[in-house]
């Protein structure tokens, strides 16, 4: 069949003919690589949330990009379009995820309106419309009102159809939507065309294209372009469409836009239709045929079926004119287009009439002839119904600005009136206040005196407290260790203890040297945070590296007592914190898990990488606690501690300053536990997240 519709123009120039199909060819095969591009790289996107470890079903980026996807579809795959659609309506209901329940009838609505069930969408942009208006969201509306106007236009009720496109104008201007605006102005332009009214068709779409001129959108000004073109073309004005069909190919060709791409290829074919050029015009409109095996455009079919039927009938080859006309009829019926099953019936009356079957012929002619009347009488209305909506809609507008005007002028009259009230409210307010204004003034200066004085009274028991606190810890937990550390230096001093006595206590000693070192680096840690010198800065860190290095740190004291430690913390596992303070905090978590945990026991540090957070716990099977201790863990002036398994001391100190420093880092920390079951401890960071643009 191709080669038939091609070959009188092979046979004039074949060696430019495969050229030029050659290329076409080849852009074909790279459009529609770009347009799937999109489509797996969003695929990829779903396939990558779905694989992380934190994926839910009903995150709002999964679902928007199972729209976004849905809509790469359409034209393309109508059956993968309503089913992302109905799977997106499921999940945003579950989700409660308005937008994504708005957008899902959406698209819905359009998968119907592709399939030429206009009721089914009219429902469908309903309920979309209802949603958005209920939680006011202008740019959702102003979108789905004009897909809904356009289905009344679809529908022949072209009344509901302007009414609904001037709504959403009003919205748009209201917002500056100025590419609703403009596409509107294209789809009141096509309500126009269909009644043949090219002057006021071309009225609207010279809006659009200065609209898109200065919004300076290439893509917009072709597909104005384009109708442009058609519209040139149906009055004959066939240079001037020519032009901008050429252009808006030129742009369509660029960005690989198959579905506009093969409307101006159908229009060039029309043009040279109308030229009489029927070779050429056959040219063109296999190319766009070509396309349409790509893409699903059901009504954009229709004409061009319908006009190489014309050309094939002009050529004299009614075979194959029958067969294209066939196919228009067929696909008219199935969408319910009258104007196609219009064009189409009157090309078969006039085949089945040359080939002398009259019986058909007149079959076809009384189809054409009730659809004809049936369009005819219906555009007559249509007119008179979108004057009178139009009429109706400037005359409500301009009734809402007269009482505007009445409400304003009636507004300012009681202002006027107040602002009379409010100046002599002011003069005697004036008159009364101004013989109290000193002794006011005397009363707020003797209360900022006597808040200042508070204010100092405290700062100066907080740090008395802080005083009396670090000398309890050095007098007790300090200078007890190097006491004893003194006593015993003065005895092998002195000879009273022999070297290998004194090398007996080396271990001992070691012990309670880092003991003490501990407690000082606690003791400054916490009393700096008292003294309101402790800075937090923030910058990324690598959890897992702070860990190893305090296991290394404390492994002698865990192998002491056999203890095993357990490091579950992921590689490269990083967070948003201050370094210093995560390691005091991981540092104070280990040691007290050690010190409560008996020989031969296991300690656990972990993490949960989560969406926003990381979630750090450190387990041990030691002592446990009871619930009274629990509840004093942390507070700011706790001053408990215990023993440990093997008599371990400590100042009290740690988890207070753990508390302080992961809220410092805006985390949370808390413990389970039980006696006899061992401590459970857990603190959250916030987590570096990965970034996801968001499709416009």
């Amino acid at each position: 069949m191709n080669r038939r519709i091609l070959k009188p123009f092979l046979q004039d120039s074949l060696l430019k003919g495969c050229i030029v199909v050659f290329f076409f060819l080849s852009f074909s095969t790279n459009s529609i690589s770009a347009q799937s591009s999109k489509r797996d790289t969003l695929i990829q996107e779903l396939e990558d949330l779905k694989n992380s470890t934190s994926f839910s079903a009903k995150d709002t980026l999964y679902i928007k990009n199972l729209i976004d996807l849905a809509a790469e579809y359409r034209y393309h795959n109508l059956d993968t379009l309503l089913t992302l659609s109905k799977k997106s309506l499921d999940l945003s209901k579950k989700a409660g995820y308005i937008n994504g329940e708005i957008s899902s009838y959406h698209s819905l609505g359009g998968y119907y309106s592709d399939k030429g069930k206009i009721d089914q969408a009219i429902s469908n942009f309903t309920k979309a419309y209802n949603l958005a208006n209920q939680h006011n969201n202008d740019l959702l509306k102003a979108g789905i009102l004009n897909d809904l106007a356009k289905e009344y236009g679809y529908k022949g009720e072209y009344s509901k159809a302007l009414k609904w496109y001037l709504a959403t104008i009003e919205i748009a201007e209201e917002n500056d939507y100025k590419n609703i605006i403009s596409i509107v102005n294209d789809n009141i332009a096509h309500l126009y065309l269909e009644q043949k009214d090219y002057e006021q068709a071309m009225v609207f779409l010279q809006r659009s294209k200065d609209i898109h001129e200065d919004i300076g959108n290439p893509i917009f000004l072709a597909e104005t372009l384009s109708n442009i073109a058609s519209t040139y073309a149906e009055m004959n004005e066939l240079d001037y469409a020519m032009y901008n069909v050429n252009v808006s190919i030129a742009t369509f060709e660029k960005e690989r836009i198959l579905e506009w791409l093969a409307y101006c290829y159908e229009i060039k074919g029309k043009i040279y239709l109308k030229k009489n050029k029927n070779t050429w015009a056959l040219y063109w409109y296999k190319q766009s045929e070509l396309l349409h095996k790509e893409i699903e455009d059901d009504r954009g079919k229709i004409d061009l079926l319908n006009g190489m039927t014309e050309a094939f009938l002009n050529l004299k080859k009614d075979s194959v004119a029958e067969v294209y006309a066939l196919n228009a009829f067929d696909l008219s019926k199935k969408i319910g287009l009258r104007s196609g099953i219009k064009n189409s019936t009157h090309k078969l009356a006039k085949i089945f009439k040359d080939k002398k079957d009259f019986e058909k012929s007149l079959w076809y002619h009384e189809i054409y002839q009730a659809t004809y009347e049936s369009l005819s009488a219906t555009n007559n209305e249509k007119a008179l119904n979108m004057l009178k909506t139009r009429v109706e809609y400037d005359q409500q507008r301009q009734q809402l600005i007269i009482e505007n005007e009445k409400a304003l002028a009636k507004r300012n009259i009681y202002i006027y009136i107040f602002i009379v009230i409010l100046i002599i409210f002011a003069i005697i307010t004036f008159l009364i206040h101004r013989n109290e204004k000193e002794q006011k003034k005397l009363n707020l200066e003797l209360r900022h005196k006597k808040a200042d004085l508070e204010e100092k009274q405290a700062y100066l028991n907080e740090l008395n407290q802080t005083k009396n606190k670090l000398f309890s810890i050095i007098g007790h937990d300090l200078r007890g260790p190097i006491g004893a550390f003194q006593g015993l230096l003065k005895l092998f001093k002195e000879g009273e203890m022999s070297k290998e006595e004194f090398l007996n206590f080396v271990p001992k000693l070691k012990v309670d040297i880092d003991t003490i070192s501990f407690t000082l680096n606690n003791l400054l840690s916490w009393g700096q945070t008292q003294m309101n010198g402790s800075i937090t800065r923030h910058s990324v860190t690598n959890l897992d590296c702070i860990v190893e290095e305090n296991i290394a740190l404390l492994s002698e004291i865990a192998e002491a007592k056999s203890i095993t430690l357990v490091n579950r913390i992921e590689p490269n596992c990083q967070i948003w914190s201050d370094p210093n303070q995560i390691d005091i905090i991981i540092r104070n978590l280990l040691s007290n898990a050690l010190k409560f945990t008996p020989n031969n026991g296991q300690i656990i540090i972990g993490a949960i990488q989560k969406i926003k957070t990381c979630e750090i716990y450190v387990k041990d099977n030691g002592l446990g606690m009871t619930e009274d201790i629990i509840d004093k863990l942390f507070e700011k002036d706790s001053n408990h501690t215990t023993y440990g398994t093997n008599d371990e001391k400590g100042t009290g100190l740690g988890l207070s300053l753990c508390k302080e420093m992961v809220e410092k880092n805006n985390g949370k920390i808390w413990v389970h536990s039980a006696l006899g079951k061992g401590s459970s401890f857990y603190f959250t960071i916030p987590r570096l997240q990965k970034q996801y643009k968001e499709s416009a």
